[in-house]
């Protein structure tokens, strides 16, 4: 029996991995985002099978309103780690170095999130439903921005900042007394 060789571990390769932080509910998400454009699908052609039939264009057609619903509904995926937090969409990617934050605005208007810009001109945006549902992620983000303001790259957001950290600290404890029935 031939005996493959295994590479060892590297020391702290557990903990940097234990310490990546991806959105807990990105998967549901996207899971009723393909059930919604697949039974949009599904309740179409049946419609066009009860009144003589698909054919090709219509099925094309469909397939394709589908897919566009898909795309609409799937949500950004978020994945943070220490000094970093990336924000995959359908066809872009963006990654913040949150180790090197230089502005943060928090906007709490009709689409409430978190803008990021870091030293090296990268982007993000992360809504705020990831953040409160996300508290491992908002600690990491919140840990790495109080450290960049320390430092003194963090120019623009301290205030939103400290208004965000507020806000979600509201929403968790009041989800928190909801669950234990302190209402």
């Amino acid at each position: 029996m031939e005996q493959r060789f295994v590479p060892p571990h590297q020391p702290g390769e557990r903990a940097a991995r234990a310490r990546v932080v991806h959105d807990v509910r990105w998967a549901r998400e996207a899971g009723a985002a393909a059930g919604c454009a697949g039974l949009l699908l599904v309740v179409s052609l049946a419609v066009e099978a009860l009144t003589g039939g698909p054919d090709l264009p219509d099925t094309l057609l469909w397939a394709a309103l589908s897919g566009a619903l898909f795309v609409i509904l799937l949500p950004a995926r978020v994945v943070a780690a220490p000094g970093r937090v990336s924000v995959r969409g359908v066809c872009v990617r963006r990654t913040v170095r949150t180790d090197r934050l230089a502005a943060l605005r928090w906007s709490d208007g009709i689409e409430r999130g978190l803008d990021l810009r870091d030293t090296d001109g990268g982007h993000a945006r992360i809504e705020l439903r990831v953040l409160l549902a996300n508290p491992r992620l908002w600690l990491l983000l919140e840990t790495d921005a109080r450290a960049c303001a320390g430092k003194g790259t963090l120019l623009k957001g301290t205030g939103d900042l400290d208004r965000l950290a507020r806000r979600i600290e509201r929403d968790t404890a009041r989800s928190v007394f909801t669950v234990s029935g302190l209402d």
